[in-house]
């Protein structure tokens, strides 16, 4: 495979499509963005002059020239997307959550493998800064045996909605496909799959339709892991608790890239994706017979090594960073977690 410029289409022009992609193809040497679809706007050409508008999906899909189609799109529409996309010799991009059910991912695996073109899931949060050192903190054995992992995801959004499609009784709504597909991801990166799922999923705000709060345990053999999110929490706590046998890691505040990114910011600006110091994680930890306790720089968030990847793969035949599998892997414990919630008691996996 020779390298080259991939023409590239973005389907959906909200927070998605607008924040999280656009910046990214429009800044890496080896993407063209030449055109968005938009319905009932064109916000993309005031921003990219450039590109051209498409009203509907089938002027992407008849396009020879697009080689590349990301699906920044409601959850509900990915799998017919997905499928029309790579049936038409495309290769995809599809926003978190990957299908509203496991059963359609393996179905979207599937026709990858059988067209011969690659599907991407974005979960983009594995190259936030503090889940990046989290990692090193892992791997490096500075906890010793993990014993227990806390991650939240939570705010204080009483009445605030990010898109009025995501509070809506549809497949794949709600906070814990929303968000939660963060945090098992990054659960699943650092741990694989868990034995069991308990979740105790809610609707906190007097009117909501779809959950919003969820406080999931996934089981190992000794390790136990916490996912938690909310919108009533005003005054936040640790984003990560990390404690193992040698020692503790505690980390606060969140990756900077999506403010630097609603501000618009584009990748690769000065100071990209460094935190403030005052929220680098503290370790305290036994250390080569000594004990530490400091803090420990966080790691510059690096959303732009997502898009790297997907240029290599097309391009250069490189390992996915993201594979299918895993993803599919993280919407099959969402469906267990609501399975727990419904049966009011632990899910093991098979």
């Amino acid at each position: 495979m020779g390298e080259g410029i991939i023409n590239t289409a973005i389907v959906g022009f909200g927070l998605s499509g607008r924040v999280f992609h656009a910046p990214f193809i429009h800044t890496h040497p080896g993407f063209r963005l030449v055109t968005v679809v938009e319905r009932h706007s064109s916000l993309s050409k005031e921003i990219y002059p450039g590109v051209t508008i498409a009203k509907e999906y089938n002027n992407v899909l008849n396009d020879g020239s697009i080689k590349l189609v990301v699906l920044a799109t409601p959850n509900i529409y990915h799998l017919e997307q997905a499928r029309s996309a790579l049936e038409a010799g495309k290769h995809v991009v599809v926003e978190k959550p990957f299908t509203p059910t496991s059963q359609e991912a393996d179905a979207l695996i599937g026709i990858a493998e059988k067209t011969g073109k690659k599907i991407f899931v974005y979960q983009n949060r594995r190259w936030d800064g503090d889940f990046k050192t989290i990692q090193q903190v892992v791997y490096n054995g500075y906890l010793g045996e993990i014993l227990e992992y806390e991650a939240h995801f939570d705010r204080y959004a009483p009445g605030a909605r990010r898109s009025a499609w995501r509070d809506e009784p549809l497949p794949a709504g709600g906070v814990l496909y929303d968000l939660g597909s963060h945090l098992v991801d990054q659960a699943l990166v650092l741990f694989g799959m868990p034995r069991s799922v308990y979740a105790d999923i809610r609707m906190q705000r007097a009117e909501s339709k779809v959950d919003d709060y969820f406080h999931v345990h996934l089981y190992y053999e000794r390790l136990k892991v916490i996912l938690k999110a909310s919108v009533f929490v005003k005054e936040q706590g640790p984003r990560y608790s990390l404690h193992g046998t040698k020692g503790s890691f505690i980390k606060y505040g969140i990756d900077p890239q999506e403010e630097m990114l609603k501000a618009g910011a584009m990748p690769g600006s000065e100071d990209w994706g460094k935190e403030d110091p005052d929220y680098w994680g503290l370790l305290n930890a036994e250390m080569h017979g000594q004990q530490f306790y400091g803090n420990i720089e966080t790691e510059p968030g690096n959303y732009m090594a997502f898009y790297d990847n997907v240029f290599d793969v097309i391009t250069k035949g490189a390992e996915q960073a993201v594979t299918p599998q895993e993803a599919r892997n993280v919407i099959r414990i969402l469906e267990l977690a609501f399975e727990s919630q419904r049966a009011q008691s632990l899910v093991k996996i098979a």
